[in-house]
């Protein structure tokens, strides 16, 4: 069985996974992060993301009455981000955090090229 505290970050990161409107029965749920993946990486960019995530857990997540988002960018040049979620949970006045890999370029690393189909 999954602690308080484990299910809030289980339900955070399901949250920041999922593009609104994936769920038919919750058209809402979701966080926008995807649109954001090809952006250029600003501090507008920063700034959109912190908002969107902050946005989806004021949202979807009662069981959190305060958060805070910082973007971390000094890995972007690699093709990723570190969003850094604090925040606080409102029945048992506990603050947390979490920190969610952004991967820029999704996808994985292909080394070799596909081989023809003809063969």
């Amino acid at each position: 069985m999954v602690s308080r505290e484990d299910d809030i970050i289980d339900s955070l990161r399901s949250l920041f996974v999922t593009r609104p409107g994936e769920r038919v029965m919750q058209p809402t749920y979701g966080c926008a992060l995807h649109d954001l993946v090809f952006e250029p990486m600003d501090s507008e960019t920063e700034s959109a993301i912190a908002l969107a995530i902050t946005r989806a857990v004021r949202f979807h997540e009662a069981r959190i009455d305060q958060v805070a988002v910082t973007v971390d960018v000094r890995e972007a040049l690699e093709g990723r981000l570190s969003v850094i979620v604090a925040y606080r949970i409102a029945a048992t006045n506990n603050r947390q955090n979490v920190v969610f890999p952004f991967y820029i370029n999704e996808g994985t690393l292909i080394s070799q090229p596909p081989a023809s189909l003809g063969g």
